[in-house]
């Protein structure tokens, strides 16, 4: 019997760092068993550069990610999502969108690196300090053993996976 492959959809308020990078690394950490999808409310239309060159270093791939609204999967025709995790940081005061349905969700909130201002030095530190949270995570993600747990376990796991800084 083939394992299921499960559907993830990040979601956030711009889709141009966060979600993006939590896209691209799911896709290539979680290959064959997850397939990652990204989204925002309210998105800027392009993918941060930054966050391309810092996946790029890191050697993800990075030439299909775009910014796009989530109501793109919101359609008849989407994917269905297994799980929608929200990677806006409500401590910034973003408004983090609601996903409806009957997915597994859960609150990743990670600070926005595209919103840091400073010298390119602090710019980069939030760029790379959001890559780490969002590699442990989903690290931690793809081992959970999904198929063993039952809906309350695995929704208590996603919060704690939620909780991890680095």
């Amino acid at each position: 019997m083939t394992p299921p492959v499960y559907n993830v959809l990040f979601i956030c308020t711009g889709n141009s760092a966060r979600s993006i990078m939590a896209e691209a690394i799911l896709n290539q950490q979680g290959a064959g068993r997850f397939r990652a999808f990204s989204a925002g409310s309210h998105p800027a239309g392009a993918v941060n550069p930054l966050a391309i060159e810092l996946l790029e270093r890191n050697r993800f791939k990075t030439a299909d990610l775009r910014s796009k609204n989530w109501s793109e999967f919101a359609a008849a025709d989407a994917p269905h999502m297994d799980f929608v995790l929200t990677v806006c940081d409500k401590a910034a005061g973003e408004v983090c969108p609601v996903w409806p349905g009957q997915p597994m969700s859960a609150h990743w909130g990670v600070e926005d690196p595209a919103a840091v201002r400073g010298s390119n030095e602090v710019i980069q530190r939030a760029f790379n300090d959001c890559f780490i949270v969002m590699n442990r995570r989903i690290a931690l993600f793809t081992v959970l053993p999904i198929d063993k747990l039952d809906k309350l376990a695995l929704k208590q796991e996603l919060a704690g996976i939620g909780q991890v800084k680095a």
